[in-house]
Formats: C-alpha cells, structure tokens, sequence
C-alpha cells in the first residue's frame, strides 16, 4: 500500500495543476555530467568523451525515478562542442531533452604562465514529457472523465561560464557557475513548466597526497529553484594500479536525501589513445521514503578518445637545414 501512495499522488498532481516535482536529474556521479547542466564545460576534456549513467532511484519503490543519460563531446578550435540526451520515467510521466552545447574557450596567461582556461557556453535544446495513465475503471466502459496519453515539447535554454584552473599542476581544480532553464518552457496540454535552476559546482583534486599514485579528490554540486536549495559532496580515493589503470572508492552525500558509497576501474589503452571507466554507486535513502525503499543504484561508464599532440615536421631539404 504504502509503495502506491507515490505513483497515486504523481497522478493526482498531474490531472489536477502544474507538474513541477523532480524536474532536474539527481547524479552520483555529477563529476561525468558537466556538460549538460553546465555548457561552459563542453570539450574541456582530453579528447573525445562519451558518458552513460544509469540511476535506478529508490528501488523497489513503485514509481521512482528511472533515468537515462548520454553524452558525447569533443574540442574544436577555440572551444567545444556536444550534445546531451536524457530520459527520465517518474510514475506514468516521461521525459526526454535532447541539448545542444558550444562553449567558447580562453586560455589565460598570467606573468607569462598558463593558469587555466576559461570556458563560456550555450546550450540549446528541446524538452518532451508525455503523460500515458493505465486506468482499471469499475466499468468495462471507457470513462470520459479520466485524462488519456497526451505528450508535448517546449524548446529549452541553458548558460554557463567553467573555469579549469592550471595554477598548480599537482593541485588541479574546477568551478563553474551555470544556469538552466531559462525560457521556462511551458507545456500546456500536459501541465508541465521548467523552473529555473542556478548550479554551483567544483572540484579539487591533491595529487599523490599519499605518496605516488596515490590521490584524493572532492566534488561539490549545490542547485536551486530558487523556492528549494540542495547540495551534493563526493570525496574519493583514486590509488594506481600501474602506469595504465586506477582504482577509486568514496563515499557521497547528499543534503536530506542520501549517502552512499562509490566504486569505480580506469584503465588507459596500451598505445596511450583512449581511456574507458566503469563506475558504480549505492545510495541510502535518507528521507521519508527511507523505511520503504532500498536505496539508489547507479553505474557510470565513460570512454574517452584522447587526441595526440600533433607531429613534429622535420625538413631534410638542404634549403630548410
């Protein structure tokens, strides 16, 4: 009974006034998603990326959030560019955003010295929620009072300024200001608006803190709607196997909601061109679904496609010795 109180109370809001609820993503793994909640990060990578997670949201609870998330991104000249697809099922509502990122990227000098790049991004998108209720009426008659599957799309707009900071190489660090959401994008025959949100998010790693190879690193993802403030941390220890391949573990916390724990393996190729990374995270449910649900399961995986300095030409015609 009390695992269908969600489901019944997702329905009830849907038919009666403006579906706001979970609108935007909760990640474990936020440090692989920059990209769609902050443009301004897109192709500051080391190559061509490609990024999966799957969240499985407070299990065995009837209804929860089952999301879906792709990303591919790669730098071109002066910036980057990517593009971003997430899916999210909350009950009988769906939801997709298919996003368009280009970030401009300055690299900036200092007493003749690199200290980081500053990026600037756009992300340009469109959102679809469709809404397909499964109703048992007492009657083997339809019942024309009850609402049938209905769907519709709004364009989307996001914004962002990231900056990846060089100042110290064994201390490399992050931080980015962002915004989403911007036109509000309003879904009339389905009841649905996008609220603005604002992100704050940054990271800081020390390297080889506990001698070589052996590293800690922390990630911090605060939001707002403006109405409602929320904060994620994830601290881990990242621990070379060998020159090719690490191991990390941490835990994560977010605010009135969960903790959990990560795990995950990267391995670099043979020939030094790509990277892969599988990751897995479990959450504890920490609010008031805690008694009824068994928790949160994630798994990220990430492939990069790292891109070569280019060769040095070498001239052997005796007019360029």
């Amino acid at each position: 009974m009390k695992k269908s109180i969600f489901a019944i109370s997702t329905l009830l809001t849907m038919t009666t006034g403006v579906v706001f609820g979970q609108q935007e993503k909760l990640l474990t793994h936020f440090i692989y998603d920059k990209m769609s909640i902050n443009p301004g990060s897109t192709g500051l990578q080391d190559g061509i990326v490609g990024t999966m997670v799957y969240r499985n949201q407070w299990d065995k609870v009837n209804g929860a959030p089952n999301s879906v998330l792709f990303n591919a991104e790669a730098p071109i000249n002066l910036g980057g560019v990517g593009l971003s697809f997430y899916h999210d099922a909350i009950g009988e509502m769906k939801q997709n955003n298919v996003l368009l990122n280009y970030s401009f990227h300055l690299p900036v000098y200092i007493g003749g010295a690199y200290r980081g790049t500053l990026g600037a991004g756009l992300g340009l998108g469109l959102v679809n929620v469709g809404f397909d209720p499964i109703w048992v009426p007492p009657t083997p008659g339809p019942d024309p009072l009850l609402p049938t599957a209905t769907s519709g799309g709004a364009m989307d707009f996001n914004f962002g300024l990231f900056w990846k900071g060089n100042s110290n190489p064994t201390r490399p660090y992050y931080v980015g200001l962002s915004a989403t959401h911007l036109t509000q994008a309003n879904i009339k025959n389905v009841n649905y608006s996008n609220a603005r949100h604002a992100f704050l998010i940054g990271g800081y790693t020390m390297l080889n803190v506990f001698g070589t190879g052996k590293s800690l690193d922390f990630q911090l993802l605060s939001r707002t709607d403006f109405v409602k403030y929320s904060a994620e941390l994830n601290t881990r220890y990242l621990h070379m196997l060998n020159m090719k391949s690490l191991v990390y573990g941490g835990l994560t916390y977010r605010i009135s909601d969960g903790a959990g724990l990560m795990l995950g393996y990267e391995r670099e190729s043979t020939n030094g061109l790509s990277k892969m990374l599988i990751g897995y995270s479990y959450d504890l449910t920490l609010n008031k679904l805690r008694d009824i649900s068994k928790g949160s399961h994630e798994i990220a995986l990430r492939f990069i496609k790292l891109i070569p300095p280019p060769p040095v030409q070498k001239a052997k015609h005796p007019r360029w010795l």
